[in-house]
């Protein structure tokens, strides 16, 4: 069935379906984040895609309100308090290591982003699923507070 690797625990995919399974997981677009498009959209606002010049490439830029806007997944940015930002029990040592590194890498993405001006705003997979409305008054408060 699964394959063992040195020192972990076994998968419960053999390799070549794993990667499959892996490959199929987006960068962009996800449906959390067109979630939050749908709702900016239907408040009024106009924002641009995932911009490759600044830092952290953020999911949506708002450049009339000087605003950047980070949709994290869960699991990817180990979402704290959450049942899905978690450590897998399977190659443990693997995936904490990649994973803090993306924590450590939106820590630093987010102090460049606030050096150059920007506001910077964070929305959970979680949030977003659970509390669509709670992320809407959100997003206006974080638009409109100065």
């Amino acid at each position: 069935m699964g394959t063992r690797r040195k020192g972990d625990e076994m998968d419960i995919w053999p390799k070549e379906k794993r990667s499959k399974v892996m490959s199929r997981i987006l960068a962009k677009n996800t449906k959390p984040e067109r979630s939050v498009r749908r709702i900016l959209t239907d408040l009024g606002y106009r924002y641009r895609l995932h911009a490759k010049t600044l830092p952290g490439k953020p999911d949506i830029i708002l450049s009339r309100y000087n605003a950047a806007i980070f949709v994290h997944g869960c699991f990817w940015h180990l979402h704290k308090d959450c049942r899905d930002g978690t450590v897998p029990k399977t190659r443990k040592t693997y995936w904490q290591t990649k994973l803090l590194k993306n924590r450590e890498r939106d820590i630093q993405h987010l102090r460049e982003l606030k050096k150059q001006g920007w506001k910077v705003l964070r929305l959970w997979e979680c949030e977003i699923e659970k509390k669509p409305e709670w992320v809407k008054d959100r997003l206006y408060s974080f638009l409109h507070d100065a």
